[in-house]
């Protein structure tokens, strides 16, 4: 097969979605190598075709990124005038597979997509306007049009089949992977002081209201409340409070040694699509404390101690709970991170093309 991959998320800083979009591009290449064609398309801006050049290094595919003024403009408007066909940029093609940043028509070939998680449809609230008017436009479409939906878990399965009545036959998990760098082995970060750790960026869904609040009714003089991640939109959860340290957005080679240094990792998120940085800390041997909404069941396995991320009590008593079974909760962090790999998700996608 000519597989081609709409990378366009990759053209801004990675965070969770750029994230899965280079870890199973790296998964299909590894698993397709011999066998398929893998192609890497995206029109953007010529900095944003540096930062994708940057994320593709060392996957071994073909690239075809052409360089676009306005480009995010350029991507919708192609999206929703429904022409020229993708073709006419990239060539012929057994598989397009698309991204929540545009879906431009094709001529032929199998019609694929990703959904990370249904947010903008079902909590609007909890994100900015423009994203849930592109990505409910998205969804509608994907849902009309498309041959395959992958999704990043079973959770986002049921719930594209439910809210969006994808018949389930269409629908593939693809769970993600974590990157050999997220290992107990590797230089630490020092700040200073014991920390608890959360990685995510500023916006409403993240809850880093609740969990500053947790964090102050712990009481604690010795443990900091590291926070990483970029401000997002919306109301800015109160983050210079006396022992919180706001490292802001940190690129993804940096955070294996955050996650090291940690003495525990807390993410108080309302809902996900997956939840990828609770697998990242317990490949680093950090024990953790996550939210009890059940979007998060398959990132935690049994490993990870539940709170309601609504409550700052049960939230701290969950952190005071993880440190002191911290040699319980370690090593089964890791035996669980170790069952998710870029080489199962790039094969789960190939096996969804494979039987459409």
């Amino acid at each position: 097969m000519r597989i081609v991959v709409d990378v366009s998320p990759l053209s801004h800083q990675r965070t969770g979605v750029g994230n899965y979009v280079r870890g199973s591009l790296a998964g299909i290449a590894e698993a397709a190598a011999g066998r398929h064609e893998l192609v890497a398309f995206a029109p953007a801006s010529a900095r944003g075709r540096r930062a994708i050049e940057a994320s593709l290094d060392g996957i071994a595919l073909v690239r075809r990124l052409p360089v676009l003024p306005a480009a995010h403009a350029a991507r919708t408007a192609w999206s929703r005038l429904g022409w020229p066909p993708v073709e006419l940029l990239v060539g012929r093609l057994d598989v397009f597979h698309f991204s929540d940043w545009m879906y431009p028509p094709q001529r032929g070939g199998l019609r694929s997509t990703m959904v990370h998680d249904l947010v903008p449809l079902r909590f609007p609230q909890w994100v900015h306007p423009r994203t849930a008017r592109m990505h409910g436009a998205k969804y509608r479409h994907a849902a009309r049009a498309c041959d395959v939906v992958i999704v990043n878990s079973r959770y986002t399965a049921d719930d594209v089949a439910e809210t969006l009545r994808v018949p389930r036959e269409r629908i593939h998990v693809a769970h993600p992977g974590v990157d050999a760098a997220f290992s107990p082995e590797g230089e630490r970060a020092d700040l200073g002081r014991p920390y608890a750790l959360t990685v995510a960026t500023l916006e409403p869904r993240k809850n880093l209201g609740t969990l500053v609040e947790a964090y102050r009714r712990m009481g604690s003089t010795e443990l900091a409340l590291a926070v990483v991640g970029a401000a997002g939109w919306g109301e800015q959860p109160a983050l210079e409070a006396p022992g919180v340290v706001r490292l802001g957005y940190t690129p993804p080679e940096e955070l294996p040694r955050l996650y090291r240094g940690a003495s525990v990792f807390v993410y108080p998120s309302r809902f996900e699509g997956f939840g990828m940085p609770v697998l990242e800390a317990m490949a680093c041997g950090v024990p953790c404390v996550a939210s009890a909404h059940a979007s998060l069941d398959e990132a935690c396995g049994g490993a990870a101690v539940r709170a309601d991320p609504e409550d700052p009590d049960a939230l701290a008593a969950a952190i005071g709970e993880a440190l002191a079974r911290r040699d319980e909760l370690v090593p089964r962090g890791i035996e669980h991170a170790r069952r998710f790999t870029w080489r199962a998700c790039g094969e789960a996608h190939l096996r969804a093309w494979g039987a459409a």
